[in-house]
């Protein structure tokens, strides 16, 4: 049954509470933490720094991001933890914003002098340095209110002389992005209302049973208008997080547009697109799209975004340039493993692979696999034990709930308790600073998770065998002690509230890093045996932060910025050259409690042999429940096609004879490369 949205700011707000103390932040911080990663996971902002700041001059920041093309992301929060559901008035917006708007126009002038030592001082010196190639500033309003009914719209306006938009994200608006499949707020694109008509469409589906489908030439203008609109809401999640990774404008797009703009489109692959519905007219003979509900670019990121900026930057024509556009229309309830395969087999160009990992990308449906059936030993004190829940997809840990009776509620959270959900981008923080790579994680969780994938995907296909239990139990742990190392540095008295993200992140590479220069590794197994950090540990992160922040908050000459500063390769290369010395300041006890790196390498290799048997094992069950009819309807559609091996024919012809007889657990292995390669090619078995 849905949630009233008294219910649902209720349980909003219990979930600040928590979190707040869990993490030992304040409310209004954590507050800001989960609403910016909402943002950040569904695409409308690239990433997000906390900035705390209020004047008696009726200004304020909560927090803000720059991105790669010129737009500068700036928030304000309507939050005081309140108890009961309140209206956000029309007067409450514009005096909110009106605050928000001073800060960024302070800025600009320069009249602004906050302490040096602050994270508002390095935003202020970031605008003022950034003020002429500044293209669009969106002003965000978050709000625990609800939007009063009588409120119709902000219209969009140029401050400081700069095209600025205007976005309110009230509690109503979080439960309508949760309630909804997948925690995504759709993309509804009128195209009559946005350029004055439909756009021409072949339909290019056949048969009744068959999804839709349609051919289109798209004009490059209004491609880069979308773009421009909305950028990375455009993108299908996987390709906006391919594209993380990656330049942005291809030169050999550029230079067709710029050179040879009537040969674009014999020249460019096109753009693969999906939609969940399309509205179509007949107009003057023609079918017309007039309106898509959530279109997403599954393949062509690289061409749109290089239309927008070649067209901005170059001051390129682009009114003669159209872009072939192949759209299918996948409802809901398909997307999940129908436009990964889309987005999978149409890259050519710039192929989104295995390495860029989708959600059902094989590591991580191991990773949740082991999360639903690995128990975590009892903390000290408790009488039972708990899982994590690893959410590889989004929203799948409310999503698993809300078929639940209350009863059934209740122990699905006492088995997988809140805090011990973790998701894709925060597997990727705990496992890149513990592997010499903080710079990745103070890039934003969307950076830091593209080389993530780009990293792991590598090794996956290298051998899939050593992301195993022990791997996941150590994934655990490290998880663990990044959220303790999260509330030590918040609990020290030193910490002023700014930077926590660059601190922890430096800190923990600087442990790992110091650990493995004596050919030693933190205890893992002890964290997650006790589900917990010791004392040894605690003091060891407290010392070792302390200095990180002294060095953090002293960037060379000319950077003002400490979190830019964070992001850059040098920060890392000068905190590496002392280690050596931080690790003089570390306790016996500390040195004692690690493990050998020996035992470690030894434990890993009985891991991987242990992950074998079982890949075998599976790989037989999956096989076998497969008839010997399929597979020899199978062995006669790919005969004639010369695409495997006599190798690999030779084993389907064993498993023609099913059930009389069993494939070996080897040979099964091989069965599923086989299927593997039979459906890149469009075949599988009935």
């Amino acid at each position: 049954m849905e949630q009233t949205m008294e219910e649902f700011f209720h349980d909003f707000r219990q979930e600040m509470l928590a979190g707040a103390e869990a993490g030992s932040t304040y409310q209004l911080e954590t507050f800001m933490d989960t609403v910016s990663n909402e943002l950040i996971e569904t695409g409308f902002v690239e990433g997000f720094e906390h900035c705390h700041y209020r004047a008696a001059r009726g200004m304020r920041v909560d927090g803000y991001w720059f991105n790669d093309e010129g737009v500068l992301d700036i928030f304000i929060a309507d939050f005081e933890c309140r108890r009961e559901l309140e209206t956000l008035t029309r007067s409450d917006v514009d005096s909110t914003f009106k605050r928000l708007i001073n800060f960024f126009e302070g800025s600009i002038a320069g009249t602004l002098e906050p302490d040096v030592t602050t994270p508002e001082y390095g935003l202020v010196c970031q605008i003022s340095d950034r003020k002429s190639n500044i293209r669009q500033v969106n002003f965000y309003l978050v709000s625990e209110r609800v939007l009063s009914d009588r409120f119709e719209t902000y219209p969009d306006n140029n401050v400081c002389e700069i095209r600025s938009t205007y976005h309110i994200w009230d509690i109503s608006r979080f439960q309508r992005q949760r309630s909804s499949r997948g925690f995504k707020e759709a993309l509804n694109i009128n195209f009559v209302e946005l350029f004055g008509d439909g756009v021409n469409c072949l339909p290019a589906n056949l048969g009744s049973n068959s999804y839709q489908s349609f051919l289109i030439v798209m004009p490059a203008t209004i491609l880069a208008k979308l773009y421009e609109d909305y950028s990375g809401r455009l993108l299908e999640q996987n390709v906006r997080t391919f594209l993380q990774a990656r330049a942005q404008v291809n030169k050999g797009i550029r230079t067709t547009i710029l050179d040879e703009p009537n040969m674009f489109f014999a020249y460019n692959n096109g753009i693969t697109a999906t939609a969940q519905e399309v509205e179509t007219r007949i107009e003057n003979g023609h079918l017309q799209i007039v309106r898509l509900t959530d279109l997403q670019i599954v393949n062509g990121g690289q061409t749109t975004a290089s239309l927008f900026h070649t067209q901005r930057r170059d001051k390129a024509d682009i009114s003669s340039i159209f872009v072939q556009m192949k759209l299918s229309v996948i409802d809901n309830e398909q997307s999940e493993m129908i436009v990964p395969r889309i987005s999978e087999y149409a890259n050519t160009q710039n192929r989104v692979n295995a390495a860029d990992f989708f959600s059902n990308h094989p590591f991580h449906v191991r990773m949740a696999d082991f999360s639903r059936r690995i128990w975590a030993p009892a903390q000290q004190g408790a009488q039972r034990e708990t899982k994590w829940f690893y959410e590889r997809a989004r929203g799948q840990y409310i999503d698993a709930q809300s078929k639940l009776t209350p009863g059934e509620q209740k122990r699905f959270k006492a088995e997988y308790p809140k805090q011990q959900m973790f998701t894709k981008t925060d597997l990727a923080k705990f496992e890149n600073v513990f592997d010499d790579h903080p710079r990745w994680v103070n890039l934003g969780s969307q950076k830091n998770f593209a080389k993530f994938a780009s990293r792991i995907g590598k090794e996956w296909e290298k051998s899939s065998d050593v992301f195993n239990e022990q791997f996941y139990k150590r994934a655990i742990a490290r998880g663990i002690l990044f959220r303790a190392a999260e509330r030590l540095v918040s609990e020290q008295p030193w910490y002023n509230g700014g930077y926590r993200a660059n601190i922890v992140a430096y800190t923990l590479a600087v442990l790992g890093d110091i650990t493995k220069k004596r050919g030693e590794v933190l205890n893992y197994q002890n964290i997650w045996a006790s589900q917990q950090i010791d004392n040894s540990l605690k003091e060891a992160v407290e010392v070792i932060s302390a200095m990180v922040n002294d060095d953090l908050t002293n960037p060379p000459q000319g950077i003002s910025n400490i979190s830019e500063w964070a992001k850059r390769e040098s920060c890392w290369t000068r905190l590496e050259e002392k280690c050596d010395e931080i690790s003089k300041n570390l306790s016996d006890t500390f040195w004692s409690s690690l493990a050998s790196g020996d035992d470690a390498r030894s434990d890993a290799k009985a891991a991987i042999h242990i992950q074998q048997i079982d890949n075998g094992i599976e790989a037989q069950r999956l096989i076998v429940a497969i008839s010997g009819k399929a597979w020899l309807e199978l062995r006669n559609k790919v005969s004639p096609l010369d695409i495997l091996t006599p190798k690999e024919m030779g084993v389907i012809n064993i498993a023609v004879q099913l059930p009389n007889k069993i494939p070996t657990e080897k040979q099964c292995l091989l069965l599923m490369e086989i299927l593997d390669k039979c459906r890149a090619e469009g075949i599988s078995p009935n």
